[in-house]
C-alpha cells in the first residue's frame, strides 16, 4: 500500500504522534527558541519560561543583573520549579520538597539533609544551564548549554528582515493575541509562507499589498518575504494608513518573514509584531502575537484613524457574504480567514480520499520547508515527488466529479493583523 503524501511529506507527518515526538526532540530542542523581549527581565530575580522542544526552560536575572537560562526542573525529582513569568527573592525554592536554589542556579539547601541522606554532594546538583542570548533586542533559548551562535544562527537571513528599529516602538498591549489553532504546526507555517492564497483567500482584505510583485527566498533554513504596497493604497498613504507610518516613504512595504522554526516577524509600514508558533500537538498549535506601534500621542492615533476609515470600509470586505460572527469566510478579518483554512487542511488529511493536488509556484516555498523538516529530522528528500507535484497526475488517479454524482475591525484593529500579525 502506498504512502499518502503531502508534496515531500507524508500525511502521518501532520497527524501521527510519533512525528510529532521526533520533532520536539529533533527540531525544537536543538533550535533556538524566541523567549519575550529584553525589557521583559530588568531586575534580579525576574523570570520567564518557555517550551523548547522537550524542554522547559527559564530566564532569569542574576544578582549581579545577567541573564542566566537553567533547565526548569529541580535535580531532585524534577518537579517544575517556576511558572509562567513573575519574581522570585533571592532563592528558587522546589514546591516538592524545598529543595532551594539560589540565581546562579547552585543547590543551597536541603530539608532535614542529615537526617534524610546519609551523605549528599549538593555542588554535584546545581539545576542544569542552557544557553541563553539576545538577538535584536529578543530574547533567545536553546536548551543545550553549549549551544551555536544565536548571531551566526540568524547572520544570513538578517540583511533580507525589515528595514524596521522596532526598539524605538512602543508595545501595544491591548493587541496581544494567544490562541489555538486545530491544526498542525506546519500547516500553520505553510499556510504563512504561502504566497499563492494572498490575492485569493484574502483578496477581501489584503488587496492593499502588491502580491503579485513579492519577493521571497530561502535563506538557510529562514523564509524571507517583501511584497510593496498597492498603488491605490500607497498613492495617499498619509491618509490611508490605519495607524501612524513607522518607515520613511521609500522603505514602505510588507517584510514578512519565518524564522525557523515557527518564529514570525510581521514588519509592515505601520505596525512591527512578533508572530510565535508553539506546537501543542499533531493537530493544535498556540499562535502569540506582540504588536509595536509608532510612539504617539493617543490624539494622533485618533486622527489618524478618522483619516483612514473612509478608505478602509471601502477596501475591506469578506471573501463570501455570511453571518460575520459565525461564518470566519463572512468576517473580513484576515486572521480568522486564514485559522478556517489551516483548520480545514487539519480536517481534510483524515480522509481516505485525500489526495494533494500540484503545487503552485506560489506555494514553493511550503515544499522547501518540507524539504528543511526533512533535513532536520535526518530522513530523505523523495526527490520524485517534487516531480509529481508539477506535473497532472494520470487520468486513473485524477477524477472530476460532477455537481450530480471580521465583524468588520476599526482600521487600527485591523493594522494589527497578518502583514501586521499573520496567522
Amino acid at each position: 500500500m502506498s504512502t499518502n503524501m503531502l508534496h515531500h511529506l507524508p500525511v502521518e507527518a501532520y497527524t501521527s504522534q510519533e512525528w510529532f515526538d521526533h520533532e520536539q526532540a529533533e527540531i525544537f530542542s536543538k533550535t533556538w527558541r524566541y523567549a519575550g523581549f529584553v525589557e521583559d527581565l530588568t531586575a534580579p530575580g525576574e523570570y520567564l519560561t518557555v517550551q523548547a522542544g522537550l524542554n522547559n526552560i527559564f530566564i532569569i536575572v542574576s544578582a549581579d543583573g545577567s541573564l542566566k537560562a537553567f533547565h526548569n526542573s529541580c535535580r531532585h525529582r524534577g518537579t517544575q520549579l517556576l511558572r509562567a513569568e513573575g519574581i522570585t527573592d533571592k532563592l528558587i525554592t522546589c514546591p516538592y520538597h524545598d529543595w532551594t536554589y539560589n540565581l546562579n542556579g547552585e543547590l543551597c539547601t536541603v530539608p532535614d539533609e542529615a537526617r534524610e541522606f546519609d551523605t549528599i554532594d549538593k555542588s554535584c546538583l546545581h539545576l542544569k544551564p542552557a544557553s541563553v542570548g539576545v538577538w535584536r533586542k529578543m530574547l533567545f533559548v536553546h536548551p543545550d548549554p553549549e549551544a551555536p551562535s544565536l548571531n551566526d544562527w540568524f547572520a544570513d537571513i538578517t540583511p533580507h528582515l525589515g528595514p524596521h528599529d522596532f526598539t524605538t516602538l512602543v508595545e501595544y498591549p491591548e493587541a496581544a493575541t494567544s490562541y489555538e489553532i486545530q491544526a498542525n504546526w506546519k500547516i500553520v507555517v505553510e499556510n504563512y509562507i504561502d504566497v499563492y492564497h494572498l490575492a485569493h483567500l484574502h483578496s477581501g482584505t489584503l488587496s492593499m499589498y502588491d502580491h503579485a510583485k513579492a519577493e521571497y527566498q530561502f535563506i538557510g533554513p529562514h523564509f524571507s518575504f517583501v511584497e510593496p504596497l498597492a498603488d491605490y493604497y500607497a498613492k495617499d498613504i498619509d491618509s490611508n494608513t490605519p495607524t501612524p507610518l513607522i518607515l520613511p516613504k521609500e522603505q514602505l512595504a510588507a517584510y514578512v518573514p519565518m524564522l525557523f522554526p515557527g518564529i514570525g516577524l510581521a514588519e509592515s509600514e505601520s505596525s512591527w509584531a512578533t508572530f510565535i508558533i508553539t506546537p501543542l500537538g499533531p493537530d493544535k498549535t498556540r499562535v502569540e502575537n506582540r504588536v509595536r506601534l509608532k510612539n504617539a500621542s493617543a490624539w494622533e492615533f485618533t486622527k489618524q484613524e478618522w483619516k483612514s476609515a473612509a478608505f478602509w470600509n471601502k477596501h475591506i470586505s469578506p471573501k463570501y457574504k455570511g453571518d460575520k460572527n459565525t461564518d470566519p469566510i463572512a468576517s473580513a478579518d484576515f486572521t480568522s480567514e486564514d485559522i478556517y483554512a489551516c483548520e480545514q487542511q487539519q480536517k481534510a488529511l483524515k480522509s481516505p480520499y485525500y489526495q494533494v493536488g500540484p503545487a503552485a509556484k506560489g506555494e514553493s516555498p511550503i515544499l522547501e520547508h518540507q524539504k528543511i523538516v526533512l533535513q532536520y529530522l535526518g530522513r530523505p528528500i523523495p526527490e520524485n515527488l517534487s516531480k509529481r507535484t508539477t506535473k497532472k497526475p494520470p487520468s486513473s488517479h485524477l477524477r472530476c466529479f460532477s455537481p450530480s454524482s471580521r465583524k468588520r475591525n476599526n482600521p487600527k484593529r485591523r493594522s494589527l493583523s497578518r502583514h501586521n500579525t499573520p496567522a
